[in-house]
């Protein structure tokens, strides 16, 4: 279990420093600063996870005590 938890964080910085590139790339003249706001909103928003990564739908966490 802890090796297949290890290998999904390691794909996840992978992603993440494949995006940065990216941004890199498509921003040349942005600073460090701006690259990172730039793959913290691109993480926010992308297409798929706009509530988040998660199957199912999306509730409002606490859940209510009806």
């Amino acid at each position: 279990m802890a090796v297949r938890l290890q290998t999904a964080l390691d794909l996840c910085a992978l992603g993440e420093s494949m995006r940065r590139a990216q941004l890199r790339r498509e921003h040349p003249h942005a600073t460090d600063e701006e690259i990172e706001a730039l793959l913290i909103a691109w993480l926010e928003t992308r297409p798929g996870a706009e509530h988040g990564d998660a199957w199912g739908r999306a509730i409002s966490w606490p859940p209510s005590r009806s």
